[in-house]
């Protein structure tokens, strides 16, 4: 199936990706090796997954720094909205899950250098990625969709990838001007979990709880009972790209 390439935003420098190299991976590998700064965005040509990542040189602390996850959720969670149908129901499941009518369809990724969350990471990268196409074979796992199911046929890659990529750069231009309080916000009106308890990974357990909200780090915040408010990291589920530096 032959796609039109994606038309992305002048402030973006865009580079395709052909399969079975995955952009995050490449991004994370050239930022690396120096190849790769600011504005550059790294696209997939595979036409079954729409898959973008975008290199960051934050001028903020890791742990503002890491609000990028959900920043670029919301960006997808827009663009979804603007492009599917009605009929199609959003969510984000913290860290980084995009759901289409309650099942995994995607999936929102942070990379940064190893550093401590008071340090300016010199780069990090925002990776997402979401099921285009339903599987050939017959699905077996009921827990995972694509747009093509929920939404029928007729959103393509390069719909979702150019939408995207606006939608990205009006969040960070709004997270710049007016801070995390409404990326949160519109993150929170999204959340799973925000209406009924659900259940999320804490290390080797489970925790239940309802969402309410997101601290400054990105952290999950949920109340687990009697008003009781607990915090989930986000920085374990950042990938360390290189590592840390050693203590003097």
């Amino acid at each position: 199936m032959h796609l039109d390439d994606p038309r992305f935003p002048p402030l973006l420098e865009a580079r395709p990706v052909k399969a079975p190299r995955r952009p995050f991976a490449e991004a994370c590998r050239l930022v690396r090796a120096g190849e790769l700064g600011a504005g550059d965005l790294l696209w997939s040509r595979n036409t079954a997954r729409a898959e973008l990542a975008v290199v960051l040189e934050p001028e903020v602390a890791l742990e503002r720094a890491l609000q990028m996850g959900p920043l670029m959720m919301v960006a997808l969670g827009d663009c979804l909205g603007a492009l599917a149908p009605p009929k199609v129901a959003i969510h984000y499941r913290w860290p980084g899950g995009i759901l289409l009518n309650g099942a995994l369809a995607g999936a929102v990724r942070l990379a940064a250098p190893g550093a401590a969350l008071a340090e300016v990471p010199r780069w990090l990268v925002a990776g997402a990625e979401l099921d285009i196409a339903a599987p050939r074979k017959e699905r077996t796992e009921w827990s995972r969709t694509s747009l093509e199911e929920e939404a029928g046929r007729g959103l393509t890659r390069t719909d979702i990838l150019q939408s995207l990529s606006a939608h990205f750069l009006t969040w960070l231009n709004i997270w710049q001007e007016e801070g995390f309080r409404p990326v949160h916000d519109q993150w929170l009106f999204r959340a799973e979990g925000r209406e009924a308890p659900a259940r999320f990974a804490r290390g080797r357990e489970e925790i239940e709880g309802r969402v309410v909200g997101l601290d400054e780090g990105a952290g999950l915040l949920l109340e687990t009972g009697a008003g009781r408010v607990q915090s989930l990291d986000l920085l374990p589920h950042v990938e360390v790209a290189e590592p840390s530096r050693a203590a003097p």
